[in-house]
């Protein structure tokens, strides 16, 4: 099979058979193999029974439904563990992604080598709330990621090879880094296309400022995971060691220049009297919890039954 259209979706009934219609005079225009799962994430309005009447139309169409609404991160996971096309492409089921992109998707990553191809939708029909948030938070994803190419880590439409979606696990609310999984995956070929961006016809977005903050405590907690998750002491060790010995040396000036104020003749207090030292003391206190915090997750790490899972490409 040529393609695999992954489609996750919730309270999309009302686009749902345009977005089929369309996909299916697409490929069929082109001539591809293909099927089209739409993933319906707990959706609370006709949605399920519009893609079972799709499925009763045509036997391109898959479903999955959850009995509750789970994210898009999951439902992306479920799509791609059912995909059976060599490139799988995703897109939104809002119609602001155009289906007519499919062939050139396609084409990239078949003809030009690329593991990944995300969208770029460089001209955007949202309001300013929307896409100056959006701006901040790709230059940010961009500098930690260091995938510089990137314009639109969040762009809904992308293609994969479908080696790369049976070898990443999209978890939590990871979909808006997918082409960092990809990367940290050892795929490394990811391109990006200037996408046409449609205003929405139908419904209402679910667009949210909390996504923005859930978006970068992901990316810091996807940063170092990717950085420090095999070796959490490199980590916490380094960091804990560096306040222990600060912490120490300043109790050491403490003591020392109370002796020498002593054997001096000098005016003195005592060490306990002394702020410092007690910011030394906390110094020290913190860098050894850091230490055995380093220690406890390399326990963890070396437990794990996934820790000697490698990306393996070929053997011969």
């Amino acid at each position: 099979m040529d393609i695999s259209v992954v489609v996750p979706l919730y309270n999309e009934d009302e686009s749902l058979p345009e977005l089929f219609a369309w996909i299916e005079r697409v490929m069929k225009e082109h001539g591809f193999s293909y099927e089209v799962i739409f993933v319906n994430d707990g959706s609370t309005d006709r949605s399920w029974q519009v893609i079972e009447r799709l499925k009763a139309q045509s036997d391109k169409v898959r479903g999955i439904k959850f009995r509750r609404n789970y994210g898009k991160s999951p439902a992306l996971y479920c799509g791609f563990s059912q995909a059976e096309g060599d490139v799988v492409i995703t897109m939104d089921a809002d119609l602001q992604d155009s289906p007519d992109e499919i062939p050139e998707l396609y084409r990239m990553i078949t003809e030009d080598g690329y593991d990944l191809v995300s969208g770029w939708k460089q001209k955007r029909y949202d309001p300013l709330s929307k896409t100056l948030p959006t701006k901040l938070f790709n230059a940010t994803a961009r500098k930690v990621s260091g995938i510089k190419n990137l314009h639109d880590f969040n762009c809904g439409l992308k293609a994969y090879r479908k080696e790369v979606v049976k070898n990443i696990e999209v978890y939590g609310e990871m979909h808006r880094y997918i082409p960092y999984l990809a990367k940290n995956a050892g795929f490394q070929r990811i391109g990006e296309k200037v996408v046409h961006h449609q205003a929405r016809k139908y419904g209402k977005t679910k667009f949210g400022l909390n996504r923005f903050v859930n978006g970068y405590l992901d990316l810091i907690s996807l940063w170092f995971l990717s950085t420090f998750g095999v070796k959490p002491m490199h980590f916490f060790g380094l960091l804990g060691s560096l306040m222990f010995i600060l912490g120490f040396v300043a109790v050491i000036i403490v003591g020392v220049s109370k002796l020498y104020n002593l054997h001096n003749g000098m005016p003195y207090r005592l060490v306990t009297d002394s702020p410092y030292f007690y910011l030394s003391l906390t110094s020290m206190i913190i860098g050894t919890q850091l230490f055995v915090a380093g220690f406890l997750g390399e326990l963890i790490s070396r437990n794990a039954p996934e820790r000697n899972k490698y990306q393996i490409e070929k053997t011969i």
